[in-house]
């Protein structure tokens, strides 16, 4: 691979990686009922608004569930994979290599978001516990219902909360075996040689 492709590819992966990210924090602060009026959730929503809307006049959301988000979050994977594979073997994955792709690149997403959070909370309750900002707030609402069902099952040893350990533990497991099968099963059914993303 040329180093211009590899800086194309190095753009077009950051480019649109973020906005994923910031997409899949809007889905994921709605399903905890995040508080709308925090100023980073309204940031996210006002970067975020412009394509939602389009969707949203074509798919209705469903049982508190925001499909459109969901739409966008595969039509931006699944655009992100097949610029890649373009711009690498000059060529795009196969449908059914695409959809499970895109399955495993969100799923994987999701995970990393989780995991660089709960760092996040760790670090703030280290650093300055009971600190009242937007991303603290925002974090704890994210986090809390991963944490809380471990927390409860957990015994307190000498003040120390144990469930971000255990979380995490969860989470990479989930990488293991849940994100990593699903990606290699992709690239087979793309009919890629070798593994790309």
């Amino acid at each position: 691979m040329s180093y211009l492709i590899q800086a194309a590819v190095t753009l077009v992966q950051f480019t649109v990686g973020i906005y994923l990210v910031i997409v899949m924090l809007r889905f994921l602060l709605q399903q905890v009922r995040a508080d709308f009026y925090n100023p980073v959730s309204q940031a996210i929503v006002k970067v975020t608004n412009p394509p939602l809307r389009v969707l949203r006049r074509l798919i209705p959301g469903y049982s508190g569930i925001d499909w459109p988000a969901i739409i966008l979050l595969f039509i931006l994977q699944a655009l992100e994979i097949c610029l890649v594979a373009l711009l690498v073997i000059g060529t795009i994955p196969g449908p059914a290599g695409l959809l499970v792709l895109c399955v495993a690149g969100l799923i994987r997403l999701a995970l990393f978001l989780y995991i660089a959070l709960i760092f996040v909370g760790v670090i703030i309750s280290w650093i300055n516990p009971g600190a009242y900002n937007p991303v603290t707030i925002l974090v704890y609402q994210l986090t809390d219902p991963l944490m809380r069902p471990v927390r409860r099952r957990l015994p307190t040893t000498g003040g120390l909360d144990w469930s971000p350990m255990v979380v995490l533990l969860l989470l990479y497991l989930g990488m293991t075996l849940i994100a990593a099968p699903l990606q290699d099963l992709g690239h087979s059914l793309s009919g890629i040689p070798f593994r790309l993303f």
